[in-house]
């Protein structure tokens, strides 16, 4: 049974930081593209980054230069810096699994955790 975990999410001010993070079990996070999204109310759920099983990673534009993803193997977890943020990233940001090389298309991914908010005023 794959179960992926999101915490983190809190409400902060704009140019503040945050990270949010995503305990896997039941598949190996080296194995797989493991990818950050977020939805925000009124909009379709956009990608916002993901890192693959050789550690390469990719960004939105919007999360370039601001956000950094990472993967602690031995926790089998997701992390998800976010700094500098702004009202606009407000979103409930979710993590996901799928076998897409480096893709940020929701499409491509076929484990998803419920999100954790991420509110910026």
């Amino acid at each position: 049974h794959v179960q992926l975990v999101e915490s983190g999410g809190d409400s902060v001010q704009a140019g503040g930081s945050l990270r949010v993070s995503c305990v896997v079990s039941g598949i190996d996070v080296r194995h797989y593209c493991m990818g950050w999204f977020r939805q925000a109310p009124g909009k379709e759920k956009e990608g916002v980054a993901t890192i693959n099983w050789e550690e390469t990673t990719n960004y939105a534009d919007s999360a370039k230069g601001r956000f950094t993803i990472s993967r602690d193997n031995t926790k089998n977890t997701l992390y998800l810096q976010m700094n500098a943020l702004k009202p606009e990233d407000t979103a409930m940001y979710c993590c996901a699994a799928g076998s897409d090389w480096a893709s940020l298309a929701t499409t491509e991914y076929e484990h998803w955790g419920q999100g954790t908010q991420v509110t910026v005023s």
